[in-house]
């Protein structure tokens, strides 16, 4: 194999690679020999067709193979030999047409990582929020928590639902792709259809707009509300999406009140009432511990962006980008772009874009080569909990989610992913300088 270097600018590299004849004859010989050995033909004894016929046979096709095989088997050569990393899949193109006796030649072309220099953990500086959770929160936890648990009781008088009513129903959701008279309503997508379901009108738990679409429905009516799934919605299939939902009301009950005592509190497999506020005081100083988590990896986040200067491939940041704008441009068709956003001409919003994605791909290429420099791994059973979690997501739908995952490596990729950046936040966190601050839960919710 010759390989000539044709170009080397910032990261884009180009090589010409020529294959001899020779080479591919003598593995096209070597398979078309071994094919021939297990053939069976009428005429002749197994084992013993002619080559000749062999080739007139099977030639064409095992040449194609050869020539694929070849090409890969040279780019992989190539790539070790020189000891390159690209950022994305590398680019060949065969140089003429290939004659069957000639020299197979093709060009490559390719972006590779960058060099990245580590940063200096211990000169990152990062205050770290806490909230304390007041024994008011407790309390009104804990009283919000009975009303929700208390007793359902039909509603005997014919009424429409209002807010604070629990409707039974059937429903059935379905993605909706276009807008207005050309909309197109899909089929229903796994996890979007329940029976028998009770749902606070007005309550929380669901997609925005979703409970609230209730209000007003009366037992046996049937209607459709649409929604839109929130971009960080956890399924990567449906966040962003607008969705239509057929529900029907089969029937209408009410919740009588009920206090949050011991009596309560046994009737959740707790001891008291004030072992039922001590969990939900854990629960929820969790929720201030995460959103604190969330505060302090942006500052860290924002100061590794400050510190990170080096050349990032343009492939990566077109694809990044090209994926950022096309949920730019769904935002904008249905009125959705924020008033920052739709007060800016295309050319704007495409420069501040793209420099996002700039940002994100220094970023992830940061997070991927510190990660990869100490030896960041992310377990099988950190993966299997993942796929466990995705799995609950969808109820009786566990096997197929588990099998999709089986079957589709980028989806399990997916999953890896935020596993490994929050494994990567917490190196950096334990060599960086935390400093612990007390504050409000107003001024959490606002950091």
């Amino acid at each position: 194999m010759q390989v000539t270097e044709l170009s080397a600018e910032g990261l884009k590299r180009s090589f010409s690679v020529v294959v001899p004849a020779a080479d591919i004859e003598a593995t096209r010989d070597k398979r078309l020999a071994a094919l021939g050995r297990d053939l069976r033909i009428p005429g002749f004894r197994p084992g013993k067709v002619p080559m000749s016929v062999v080739k007139k046979r099977y030639g064409t096709a095992v040449t194609g193979e050869v020539l694929e095989e070849q090409v890969q088997t040279a780019t992989r050569d190539l790539l070790t030999e020189r000891g390159l990393r690209p950022a994305l899949q590398p680019k060949v193109e065969l140089v003429g047409d290939f004659a069957d006796g000639a020299d197979l030649a093709f060009n490559i072309e390719m972006e590779v990582l960058p060099e990245i220099p580590m940063p200096d953990f211990s000169g990152i500086e990062v205050e770290r929020p806490r909230a304390e959770v007041s024994d008011e929160e407790v309390q009104k936890a804990a009283d919000g928590l009975a009303v929700r648990n208390a007793k359902l009781e039909d509603v005997t008088e014919e009424r429409p639902a209002t807010k604070g009513d629990v409707v039974v129903s059937d429903f059935v959701g379905r993605l909706v792709e276009g807008e207005g008279d050309d909309a197109v309503v899909g089929e229903p997508f796994p996890g979007g259809t329940a029976n028998d379901m009770p749902i606070e009108v007005g309550g929380e738990g669901f997609i925005p707009g979703f409970t609230e679409g209730l209000e007003g429905i009366r037992p046996g009516e049937t209607r459709k509300v649409r929604v839109s799934f929130s971009e960080s919605y956890g399924s990567a299939e449906l966040a962003g999406k607008p969705a239509e939902f057929e529900i029907t009301a089969k029937a209408l009950k009410t919740r009588a009140p009920a206090p949050a005592d011991d009596e309560f509190a046994k009737s959740l497999g707790l001891e008291s009432a004030e072992k039922l506020r001590e969990e939900l005081r854990n629960s929820i100083q969790g929720e201030y511990d995460g959103l604190a988590r969330l505060r302090v990896k942006r500052a860290l986040l924002d100061q590794l962006a400050d510190r990170a200067d080096f050349a990032v491939p343009e492939g990566m940041v077109e694809a990044e980008f090209g994926q950022i704008w096309q949920r730019v441009e769904e935002d904008r068709k249905a009125g959705r772009l924020d008033a920052d956003d739709a007060g800016k001409d295309e050319e704007t919003l495409r420069a501040e874009y793209r420099k996002i994605a700039e940002r994100r791909i220094r970023l992830g290429l940061l997070l991927s080569e510190i990660g990869r420099t100490n030896n960041i791994q992310v377990g099988q059973d950190e993966l299997f909990q993942a796929m466990r979690r995705e799995a609950g997501r969808y109820p009786g739908q566990e096997k197929q989610v588990f099998e999709f995952f089986q079957k589709n490596p980028q989806a399990l990729e997916n999953l890896r992913a935020p596993i490994f950046e929050e494994k990567v936040v917490d190196f950096m966190l334990e060599l960086a300088k935390v400093t612990d601050k007390t504050v409000t839960v107003e001024e959490l919710q606002a950091a």
